[in-house]
């Protein structure tokens, strides 16, 4: 009996700790995206800009960021991130795509794995780190 209470008890925090998390992240206005209209990605590259100028972002086998200006040269990102359309920082650590808006002090997963870039095309990574584009 005791080992029953604790199983249910164990099951029940952690539903109402996913539902509390679900919902403290959910950005306000949150836009909902046709999953039938997602593509994976030819080039495995998304936008994403910084100080006004625009950088081509990557991931490598290891899910290590690269990024670049002209689509050519492509460096290692030091601190692995990445901003959104509206300015929530991105990154990617033990297994799972987080975001913080307040300067990295602190993050949460991002819902879906979802975001937004800077021209208006949404975003996302399925389990195994491919990358999947919407432009509409």
């Amino acid at each position: 009996m005791k080992k029953m209470l604790l199983v249910v008890s164990g099951a029940f925090l952690m539903l109402t700790t996913s539902i509390a998390v679900t919902h403290a992240v959910t950005p306000a206005g949150h836009i909902t995206v046709n999953d039938a209209d997602w593509m994976k990605s030819k080039t495995g590259t998304w936008a994403g800009l910084k100080d006004g100028k625009t950088y081509w972002y990557k991931l490598d086998k290891n899910a290590q960021l690269w990024w670049s200006t002209d689509g050519k040269k492509w460096a290692a990102v030091e601190g692995g991130m990445w901003a959104d359309k509206d300015g929530k920082w991105l990154k990617i650590g033990e297994g799972k795509l987080w975001w913080t808006a307040d300067g990295g002090k602190n993050f949460s997963e991002v819902p879906e794995w979802k975001w937004e870039g800077p021209k208006g095309e949404w975003y996302k990574f399925d389990a195994k780190w491919t990358l999947w584009v919407n432009s509409k």
